[in-house]
């Protein structure tokens, strides 16, 4: 454990000195604050708080900003390392292989953590300084969208892993994660979209659906925070959600597999990898 914590440490630091964290919050801080002020237009019509209001944004924002960041933070975790000869360096320290990967992962999951929560806590308090009233219910809605927040980071992190355990060169891994983050993020909805289009209004199973949803983590975070509530209402993703077989605990598995399984297979690549 201690060197675990050692190798996170580690990582902050160069966040740190890189203004990794510090960009990473700003960034975040300031779109919340945007789609707080200027995407609380709604409430008015459809009834909802503006914090139900909110939650919809960030998450839609989530989706496209976090896994990118995630994959940037990681993409040359272990090709990075290797470049500039550093990873020999660390190497010859008492220190597992495993221990590299797991200690990395820790520390850019504590920088996504902290920018996260940070930054979209900005909105919160924003709302809160200007009289806003917040329920308990989207207050726990929302303290549920960060967390979930962070463990999409999670997951897109140990994936860019992946990639910079397969790659020989950090141009490749940062192409691969800019692949990585099409297809997650835009491809692959487009292509489901036009299966069940191509499908001409026949039945597809629900446990198939199911199964597609569960296929990308994207579709399960947007499940998990858009699919029921208020939000549910406002996103228009009730309905779907209601046609599903996946529960919220569910969804939180799928998630959690989504980063171990790739954080597992990195590791193992690492492993028998040469330096």
């Amino acid at each position: 454990m201690t060197n675990l914590l050692i190798i996170a440490r580690k990582e902050i630091q160069e966040g740190l000195r890189n203004r990794w964290v510090l960009a990473t919050t700003l960034l975040l801080a300031a779109l919340a604050l945007t789609l707080t002020f200027l995407g609380s237009a709604p409430t008015g019509n459809v009834g909802a708080g503006r914090l139900d209001v909110v939650i919809v944004s960030l998450a839609s924002l989530t989706i496209f900003l976090v896994p990118l960041i995630a994959l940037l933070l990681s993409h040359d975790a272990i090709v990075g390392e290797m470049e500039r000869g550093t990873m020999l360096l660390l190497l010859s320290y008492p220190l597992g292989r495993r221990e590299v990967i797991f200690g990395k992962f820790l520390g850019h999951l504590a920088i996504l953590a902290f920018a996260t929560v940070f930054g979209y806590g900005a909105a919160a308090a924003a709302l809160a300084a200007t009289g806003t009233a917040i329920d308990a219910e989207s207050l726990r809605a929302f303290l549920a969208m960060i967390a979930s927040s962070v463990l999409l980071g999670a997951v897109f992190t140990a994936i860019g892993y992946v990639a910079s355990a397969l790659s020989g060169e950090r141009s490749t891994a940062g192409g691969i994660a800019v692949g990585i983050w099409l297809f997650f993020v835009l491809i692959y909805d487009m292509a489901l979209l036009g299966a069940l289009v191509a499908a001409q209004g026949k039945t597809v199973p629900s446990w198939l659906l199911d199964l597609l949803l569960l296929a990308n983590p994207t579709d399960a975070y947007r499940l998990l925070n858009l699919g029921s509530g208020e939000a549910g209402a406002l996103s228009g993703l009730g309905g779907v959600a209601a046609h599903t077989g996946l529960s919220p605990v569910l969804l939180l598995a799928a998630l959690a597999v989504w980063t171990l399984a790739p954080l597992a297979a990195a590791t193992l690549l690492f492993s028998r990898r040469e330096l």
